[in-house]
């Protein structure tokens, strides 16, 4: 049957591959600590990111119009290393990134259960996917770009939790969606701990900086953020020093459980919003941090409160699933922002 899409047949005329719009390559790094590394590269006219084949398909960074919006820490990208799996000795490889995830044994700190160790941020960070699938191919009047795989979090009698991930964006648009189906392949009960970390920087997160959150509820992990709760939701000018500072919030959201963060700037007049369910991920742990050098912050829609595993944990039946969807988007404008101010005030 001809195809009868009229936007590809106009774009096609106006150029000789598609490619010089938006697609998908898969790329390897060489060098470094990162060398052997792959990502899958993806530009959709409007919005850049890898997704790190090797690092769970997480999102090393987001650009918007060649705009940098997310925090890459000081060990950047690098491999998968012994420490990554040694307690806290996971900090000398965490990339910050647009996003990763944390999990499936544990979220937080490192924490030893039941005489099993769980590192810091837990082990899918770091696994390397399988089964990649990356596509770009036309549906209806869209140009959808996708990338699949699956990571496994398992050990000789222990758990065996499947982990698999699907990426999504069009062509022009301002929208990046994560669906991860989550199954627990073993024949007994398993907790499951889940975070995306989801990181704001320079330039997007300057001082002046403010979140746009409906909460209902905020507690404070400790001292420094208890100091920090007037200003927890403004970024002021970064500190030598200064300590990070960590809150968990409640979020009030629409009728089917949905709702968003926002990272604002007003200057800009940008910001970055994370959109998840409440109904699968109850809370959202807050980190701010205006360290001098170590300048972030991260929303993190979590299954689990401040004591991760050794708290109250969710459970998969054997070979039950269940699915985490989260989906970025960019303001731009006054009025954009404005709209977001406006379902804000809808949610609360």
């Amino acid at each position: 049957m001809a195809n009868s899409n009229e936007k590809l047949k106009k774009l096609l005329g106006l150029c000789g591959s598609i490619e010089q719009l938006a697609g998908v390559r898969r790329i390897e790094y060489q060098d470094g600590r990162a060398s052997h590394l792959s990502c899958a590269l993806v530009d959709n006219g409007v919005l850049q990111f890898p997704l790190m084949l090797d690092k769970c398909l997480d999102p090393a960074w987001f650009r918007y119009k060649g705009i940098n919006l997310s925090f890459l820490s000081k060990p950047g990208l690098q491999g998968r290393n012994p420490y990554d799996t040694a307690g806290e000795e996971a900090i000398y490889s965490i990339m910050g990134g647009a996003m990763f995830t944390c999990g499936l044994g544990n979220v937080h700190g490192c924490q030893t259960i039941e005489g099993t160790s769980y590192p810091t941020h837990g082990r899918i960070r770091t696994t390397p996917g399988e089964k990649i699938s990356m596509d770009a191919f036309w549906k209806d009047d869209d140009y959808h770009i996708r990338i699949t795989g699956e990571m496994r979090e398992a050990r000789l009698f222990g758990e065996n939790l499947v982990l698999r991930r699907t990426a999504e964006t069009k062509y022009g648009s301002n929208e990046i969606r994560f669906t991860d189906e989550i199954e627990n392949q073993s024949f007994q009960p398993t907790p499951y701990c889940i975070l995306y970390h989801c990181n704001a920087g320079y330039p997007l997160l300057a001082p002046g900086t403010r979140l746009i959150l409906p909460d209902k509820t905020c507690v404070p992990r400790d001292e420094a953020a208890q100091k920090g709760m007037e200003e927890r939701t403004k970024m002021g000018e970064p500190k030598i020093g200064e300590p990070e500072q960590v809150f968990q919030h409640t979020m009030a959201c629409d009728k089917q459980g949905y709702t968003f963060g926002a990272v604002v700037n007003d200057e800009m007049e940008l910001a970055l919003c994370i959109h998840w369910n409440v109904n699968q991920l109850p809370f959202m742990t807050q980190w701010k941090s205006s360290a001098l050098g170590d300048y972030a912050m991260a929303l993190e829609p979590t299954n689990c409160g401040f004591d991760g595993r050794a708290g109250k944990t969710q459970i998969l039946a054997p070979f039950e699933t269940c699915t985490n969807e989260i989906r970025f988007s960019i303001a731009e404008g006054r009025d954009e922002i404005s709209m977001l101010e406006e379902e804000c005030r809808r949610f609360l």
